[in-house]
Parts: structure tokens; C-alpha cells; sequence
């Protein structure tokens, strides 16, 4: 009857022995001290039952010994979950720093999940084994919730921002996900596969189908969009220079600062009048609905891979006009004047 049940997933990941063994302590303690309740509870209830002829129960003075004994102990048994799940938290929530990059996209009902090289995925993700993964997660349409059971990894996907989740796979083979948060008609069907594969399979597996890295796709977009126009890290230049600008501090207006990371460079394009860059006017226009999020994040990727001197040339033989003149014939930059940020 119970054949191939399983109390918890297959561990499949650096994370999920730490994971188990965390639950297994705090499941004991929690069964241990209720049994020890019930018990004393069943004790005292005969031991000092009502008795005929002894109607009255004698004066109880309280002992301090045992009031400091059942005050201290849950408290270290108490510091000691505090403790050693914090330890866990802060393994789980910080990827380290030689983990490669996967972007995913939720939407309802599917997983859209982009490779920095170029590769993308619907509701499959490959991964090498024995190499640290950092997804970065956002949603187009309402909350969903990324879980892999083999791997302990459970991250709330939201729309409007980007979240991280990391692991390090450490079996080969295909291992299930779901969205573990009600997300409409079709939100059980929200389910995909990690695929786990040797360093080398992996590789062949990446270059079988990449179209352009997400890097260069980014720079299309920039392009197209004409945030050169402004953003040319040149004598024309409007706007501040992107080059060398993810991972550093932004100053801004009011004498903020900002670190520039994915979250701050989806909002400038977003939302461009959130932060304003010291030194630049707040001129430039918002691109929410005119950039998705899958574009988003290949512009982003771009910005990240931007390198001093990598600015594209721009395309007009002319600077952009001055805020309020009329558009020149042909060359006129759409965002014109100067702006801030991306």
C-alpha cells in the first residue's frame, strides 16, 4: 500500500539536506514537548483528581528551581531553531558569486525561462550539475509561486519587480516544478521539468538552438527604441552614460544614491521619474507597455554586459534637438533633450 512513499522529496540539491534536517529537529522537538504535555497533563489529572474525603486541595507555594527549568529550556531549544535557521536563510537566499544567470518569466499558465546565451524555454529549464544556478524571476500578470521539491527551492514570482532564487543541483536526471500559488483556471497545468545534465551535455545542449544572445538582443531593442539618441556616451550625449554602470552607485537628485542593479534598471525604463539622476532633468519617457518583460530583461542584459567604449554609434548626423524645438526632417530623435537614466 505504501510502496514508493516518500516522507520527503528526493534531495537533488546542496540545499535540501540542510532543509531536511532543520524540519526534522523542529518536527521532534514539536512532537516530543506535545507528548510531554499530554502526559504530565494525564499525570496530574489522576495524581490530584477530587477524592472523597478530600475535598479540599492543599496550598501550593510554587517552586523556583522548576519555574527557571521550563522558562530556560524552550528558550535555548527556541534560540537554537533561531539560530540554525537563520544559518539556513542565509545560505538559501544568497547565491554565490560564480553562479550563472537564468532569467524566467511567469505568466499565465507557463514558464518562459531565457539563457544568457540565447537559448529559451517554455516550462523546461536545463541546468549543468555541481554548478550554482541564480534565477531571476518576474511576473506578467499576477503572483505565482516557483516550486522544485528535489531541490527545496519555493520563491513567490511577482509582477512588477524581479526576485532571485539560487541552487546547485547535485543529480543527474529530470526533476518537476510547479507554481505553488493559485494563479486561475489553468494553474495546476503550470508545470515544467529541470533537467540536470553533465557540464558537457549541457554545453552541446546550449549551442543546439541559440538564435543570439540575450545580450545582443538587448542591444536590437536599444537601438530600435533610440535610447542611443540620448544615452551615446558622447559630445551629444543627453543623458547619463550606461558603460561599466551595473553594480555601482547611482547618485540622485536630493543627494540619494542608488545601486544599479536589475531592479533599478527595470524601473528607470518603466518608471523613469522614480529616480532621477543628480545633474539630469526627468525628461525622459516612460516604455512600460511598449517593452515586455521578456524585453526587459534582454535590454537589462545588455546594460550588464555594456563595457566602457561599447556605446552603438549613433545613427543620426545630428545632435538631438534641444527640449521644446521642433523635430529636424528625417534625423529627429524621439526621446530628445536631456534625460536621465535608462
Amino acid at each position: 500500500m505504501f510502496l514508493g512513499f516518500r516522507l520527503f522529496p528526493e534531495r537533488a540539491s546542496t540545499a535540501a539536506a540542510q532543509v531536511d534536517e532543520l524540519m526534522l529537529f523542529m518536527l521532534t522537538v514539536s512532537v516530543v514537548m506535545s507528548l510531554l504535555i499530554a502526559l504530565l497533563l494525564l499525570y496530574f489529572s489522576i495524581k490530584y483528581r477530587r477524592r472523597p474525603g478530600n475535598e479540599l486541595s492543599s496550598r501550593i507555594e510554587g517552586s523556583l528551581k522548576l519555574e527557571i527549568f521550563w522558562s530556560v529550556v524552550p528558550l535555548l531549544v527556541g534560540m537554537v531553531m533561531f539560530v540554525w535557521g537563520a544559518k539556513v536563510y542565509f545560505y538559501i537566499v544568497q547565491p554565490p558569486t560564480d553562479a550563472m544567470d537564468i532569467y524566467v518569466v511567469a505568466k499565465q499558465w507557463m514558464w518562459k525561462i531565457q539563457h544568457p546565451e540565447g537559448q529559451r524555454e517554455i516550462n523546461e529549464l536545463h541546468v549543468p550539475i555541481d554548478q550554482p544556478v541564480k534565477l531571476t524571476l518576474t511576473s506578467e500578470d499576477v503572483i505565482h509561486d516557483l516550486f522544485v521539491p528535489a531541490f527545496r527551492v519555493k520563491v513567490d514570482v511577482l509582477p512588477g519587480r524581479y526576485v532571485q532564487a539560487w541552487f546547485q543541483a547535485t543529480k543527474l536526471g529530470r526533476f518537476r516544478f510547479f507554481c505553488s500559488q493559485y494563479c486561475g483556471v489553468d494553474h495546476s497545468g503550470m508545470v515544467g521539468y529541470v533537467t540536470v545534465m553533465t557540464p558537457e551535455d549541457y554545453q552541446r545542449w546550449l549551442s543546439s538552438g541559440a538564435e543570439g544572445s540575450m545580450a545582443l538582443e538587448g542591444r536590437k531593442l536599444f537601438l530600435m527604441h533610440q535610447c542611443v539618441s540620448c544615452h551615446s556616451a558622447d559630445a551629444y550625449a543627453r543623458a547619463p552614460v550606461l558603460e561599466n554602470l551595473y553594480g555601482h552607485t547611482v547618485p540622485l537628485e536630493g543627494g540619494r544614491s542608488a545601486m544599479a542593479d536589475e531592479t533599478y534598471l527595470r524601473e528607470s525604463i518603466v518608471n523613469p521619474d522614480a529616480k532621477i539622476v543628480a545633474g539630469y532633468q526627468p525628461i525622459m519617457p516612460s516604455f512600460a507597455g511598449q517593452i515586455d518583460e521578456e524585453g526587459l530583461i534582454r535590454m537589462i542584459a545588455f546594460l550588464k554586459a555594456l563595457g566602457p567604449g561599447q556605446t552603438p554609434p549613433r545613427i543620426e548626423g545630428a545632435p538631438p534637438p534641444a527640449t521644446g524645438a521642433p523635430p529636424a526632417k528625417a534625423v529627429a530623435a524621439p526621446n530628445a533633450g536631456k534625460e536621465k537614466k535608462p
